[in-house]
């Protein structure tokens, strides 16, 4: 589930592309190498680019792939999550440990720490970072879990068996409790909300995940926040204190485009690029993609704003068939896909695709309270979403059943002995 690409692949490309005409890009700069930059730099190989390429990264460290990092690479089991793409094959120049700090459209200049850099057309890749809560910043022992570094100060924590505090019970913060258990770590988890996930699902679909905490021996406190942490301790709202010896903050990111101020490039209100559905932005020779950018959902009807990692895989591809197809007349690319992702918690595998806001229907497959179900969303009795819960074929089938558009029949689909695809109307 990588993506990846190999320097085999990258002869191979370098045998088969054909030149394009003087009036195309003959310079892109990607600005960020996490999944979308990388991603975007295979892709415009991968459809015959041949002009320069160049991939701009603020980490010093080789492009590595986030989602095992609260998993294997934090547990030690792997070594690091290495991109197995051969930059050099593919004739990609990496710039590493180079932030980026500022964008010069009218000169077509990238500014960076190591001066500027100029293109002909630019893809903004910078992922999102971490919110960091406030009354913990500088604090001795508080940790975010983002980066490679981050996975490097914690592994320590693990080996130990402390006593840690999460702050959080999101997506990031349900992986790392898992991991922190499994090591042996005595976990509480502190969130704000009357339950996990609550910014992410509906009460009915996330209620049943807070038993999976005490299942797995970690504290699980709702409608609890942090006042401050202090060394050895989180200090809550209400005045309790729990013992730390590290607090794990994981209450969510923001996009990384505060670089972009001045610059033209539209935000949204969570400091987004606001892409359109060719994911430009608004100036011109201009891109972005990723955890960075926002894009029109045709098939939703509202603009979708994804920090997951299948959404930095596919937006690519549609960047690059646009950069090269603005040069040599081909239509535009669309992007408007259905977004999907996976979290690995309490040893459950949990999946998620489609966009559920607007559903008017709910149904459920199987008992909540048992170790694999479903629940489905429909909107005038289309599919429009769907969560898995230790039922990879319900998501495979009803991922399809969502592009397609299917209706369905709410009895069928109800029924957990039933292949979901059998429940089309």
């Amino acid at each position: 589930m990588t993506g990846r690409r190999t320097g085999v692949y990258g002869d191979r490309v370098s045998e088969q592309t054909q030149e394009r005409g003087p009036s195309g890009p003959r310079r892109v700069v990607v600005a960020g190498a996490g999944m979308a930059g990388v991603q975007t730099a295979v892709a415009l190989r991968e459809q015959g680019f041949t002009g320069t390429v160049t991939l701009i990264g603020a980490e010093p460290h080789q492009p590595y792939d986030r989602p095992p990092l609260s998993k294997a690479v934090l547990l030690g089991t792997a070594e690091n999550s290495a991109f197995d793409v051969d930059f050099e094959a593919l004739g990609i120049e990496l710039r590493l440990g180079c932030e980026v700090f500022g964008l010069r459209p009218a000169d077509h200049e990238l500014d960076t720490e190591a001066g500027p850099v100029p293109y002909d057309v630019l893809v903004v890749a910078t992922g999102a970072e971490p919110v960091r809560l406030p009354g913990t910043e500088g604090v001795p022992g508080v940790h975010l879990l983002r980066t490679l570094d981050d996975v490097e100060r914690l592994r320590p924590v693990l080996a130990r068996r402390q006593d840690v505090v999460v702050v959080g019970a999101g997506w990031i913060g349900a992986e790392f409790a898992t991991a922190a258990r499994e090591a042996g770590c005595a976990v509480t988890v502190v969130e704000a909300a009357d339950r996990p996930l609550a910014g992410a699902l509906p009460a009915g679909a996330a209620a049943p995940m807070a038993a999976w905490y005490g299942d797995a021996g970690v504290v699980l406190r709702t409608r609890a926040r942090v006042e401050r942490a202090e060394p050895g301790a989180v200090v809550l709202d209400d005045g309790s204190r729990l013992p730390a010896d590290a607090v794990v903050v994981g209450v969510g990111a923001r996009p990384a485009t505060a670089w972009l101020a001045g610059s033209g490039v539209a935000l949204g209100e969570h400091g987004e690029v606001l892409a359109d559905a060719r994911l430009a932005t608004s100036v011109p020779d201009v891109y972005a993609v990723g955890d960075c950018a926002s894009f029109p959902s045709r098939r939703y009807g509202e603009r979708l704003l994804v920090h997951h990692w299948d959404n930095a895989l596919q937006g690519p591809r549609t960047v690059a068939a646009n950069i090269i197809g603005s040069a040599t007349g081909e239509p535009p690319a669309v992007y408007d896909p259905v977004p999907y992702f996976w979290s690995e918690q309490f040893g459950r595998f949990v999946q998620y695709a489609g966009h559920h806001a607007d559903a008017d229907r709910t149904v459920w497959r199987g008992e909540a309270d048992g170790p694999a179900w479903t629940v489905c969303w429909l909107r005038a009795s289309r599919l429009v979403a769907l969560l898995a819960v230790g039922r990879p074929r319900d998501l495979a089938q009803g991922r399809r059943l969502i592009e397609a558009g299917a209706v369905m029949d709410e009895t069928l689909l109800a029924d957990p002995a039933r292949p979901l695809k059998s429940a089309k109307a």
